[in-house]
Parts: C-alpha cells; structure tokens; sequence
C-alpha cells in the first residue's frame, strides 16, 4: 500500500512511499507546457512526477506543477467506484485526474472550483491498462485536500493533517486519530496514579501505544505522529533528509508483509518533490542514495516528454 505527506521544512515538500510487491518500470517524468493531453488543447503548466510513459503519454502516480501543486494517487480497492460519463460535468478518465489538476490548476482556490464539476469516469486508458482504484491527496503549500470517488459520488475532504495512507476511507483515519490523541513526543507523566512512585524505565514511553503495524489506518496514525513532531534544520538538505526519514517510519521492509502466493510487498520508491523549486529527489528500494530532477533545467515549453530512469542499484561509498 502507499503513504502521501505534505510537509514544511525551509520550503514545501511533498511525496510519498509507494508500496507494492513489484515495480511499474516507473520514471521520472517531466510534462513540458505544450504536450497535448488528451482532455485539453494549448497550453499548460509544466509537471514533474514519478509514473510510467504509455504510448508516449504520462501517467502519474505522483507529480507537482510549475505552480506548486502537489498530487499523488494511492491504491483505494473496495471503496473506490468510478463513474460512466455525464452530460453537464467535466468527465476525466482516474488515469488522467493528476495530470488534469496539475496542468490546469495554479493555486487551491482554482483546484476546489475544478472540483466541483468533476466527475471521475472508469474509461480505460487501453484495453491492456484498465483503471486502478485511487483516491487522491492534493496540496499546495500548507493546505491539502482527499479526493474520494465512491458510490455516493465525488467526496472532498479538507485534510488539515496533510497526511494519506489506503482504506478504510479519509472520514474514518481522522475519527480514528482520536484514538491516539494523549500520545506525546514528551517524557511519559504518572497519571495512572499519581499518589505512586511509578517511574519511567526507557525514553520514549510517551508515544506507548503508538501503533506499529504496518495496516493503512496504523500508518496513517504512525506517519501524522512523526510529522506533527518533526524537528529539522532549516535547511535545504535537512529538510529533504527528515522528509524522507518521515517517510521511513511508515515504509515496508520485504518479508514483514507477505501475500499470496510468497511475495512481499516492499516500500518500491520514496519521493520528497520541492514543491516551490520543482525538483524531485527519490530514493528505491535498493538504492537509499537521494536523487534529483530538477525540472528548471529542462526546456518547459517544448512538446515531448522528458523521461529520466530510476537509479535503483545498490550504491556505496567506500571511505578506504
């Protein structure tokens, strides 16, 4: 499964853990503003992600704008229900919703007025490529939405907590943070029972019962806990460095999450994107040295592609 974060460092970050038991072949791609999608003729805002390139065409699994919108999808199975088309709306194939908000969309206030005459149809991309169930976080700067499409229709959550994992839907892991409300990053105090000589044995037993698992609501949980008590320099690399160490808490190492058939899924990638400079930093999972695309020292106003393959072997400095 997946984890999404909007964070504030120096600047604004924003990224993900993609979690799966293989990989899509997926690369950094850079959308530069006159590519023709297929929902929009002319111009557009320029995009950096991470997704695979079908047919010469982009398909996100996470991306930011020029402007410094951020979107990533993330796997929403059971509860996901996309629609036909419908006359009076703007219908956007689930392929296409994060390329539709980040070319089109400059600020929030644009991407909530998009949103309400969206309607999020099942449309394939080919008959090889049918739709994955997604829903969506959305973010700029210190503000993030949910996007759910379901049974009863396209859901908006305002999301204060800046944070994304996969079911149960968004309404139910913010009930449930209530669960873990009296957690502290602080000494643990006696209130058990005061009037006794009850003693911490270890640091960090104000955090006890923060949960350890590696389920989506457990990490929802997990991952709003360390980013509401992140503390990092205000720096470039610090920020970019505690991102991805957020991003750590929450990820999947192969053999602690097995399915059928004996595989494992493992945390496939770690995206942080600068969302106010446009570049993307990456890590995989044989690979934990950070890498980066900036997407400013491309030509963004050309029509092609631009495609950077993952870096995922295994690279160590030797000292001696």
């Amino acid at each position: 499964m997946c984890t999404a974060i909007n964070f504030k460092g120096v600047l604004n970050y924003f990224g993900r853990n993609l979690d799966f038991e293989y990989s899509f072949n997926e690369k950094v791609i850079i959308t530069p503003r006159n590519f023709q999608f297929r929902f929009l003729k002319g111009k557009h805002y320029a995009i950096i992600g991470m997704g695979v390139e079908e047919e010469n065409y982009p398909l996100y699994f996470d991306a930011a704008n020029e402007k410094g919108v951020c979107m990533a999808g993330l796997n929403f199975p059971d509860n996901c229900a996309y629609k036909q088309e419908r006359e009076g709306y703007k219908n956007i194939p689930s392929y296409d919703f994060i390329s539709y908000i980040l070319s089109t969309c400059k600020d929030m206030d644009e991407v909530r007025k998009a949103l309400k005459n969206i309607n999020i149809t099942d449309t394939p991309f080919s008959a090889k490529l049918t739709p994955s169930p997604l829903h969506w976080i959305i973010s700029f700067k210190g503000e993030s939405l949910t996007v759910e499409s379901v049974a009863e229709g396209i859901k908006v959550y305002e999301n204060p907590i800046g944070v994304l994992t996969n079911n149960p839907p968004f309404d139910y892991h913010i009930s449930n943070l209530s669960n873990y409300m009296n957690l502290s990053a602080a000494p643990a105090e006696n209130r058990f029972a005061p009037d006794t000589d009850i003693k911490e044995y270890s640091r960090g037993m104000g955090a006890m019962g923060l949960p350890g698992d590696l389920s989506s609501s457990s990490r929802f949980v997990r991952a709003a806990f360390v980013k509401f008590n992140s503390v990092c320099e205000d720096t470039e690399s610090g920020s970019i460095s505690q991102f991805f160490h957020i991003l750590e808490s929450v990820g999947q190492v192969r053999g602690a999450n097995r399915l059928q058939g004996n595989v494992y899924e493992i945390t496939v990638y770690s995206s942080c994107i600068n969302a106010d400079k446009g570049i993307y930093y990456y890590k995989t999972y044989d690979n934990s040295e950070i890498n980066a695309v900036d997407m400013n020292r491309e030509e963004l106003d050309g029509r092609g592609l631009i495609c950077y393959p993952l870096k995922t072997q295994t690279q160590i400095n030797y000292q001696n």
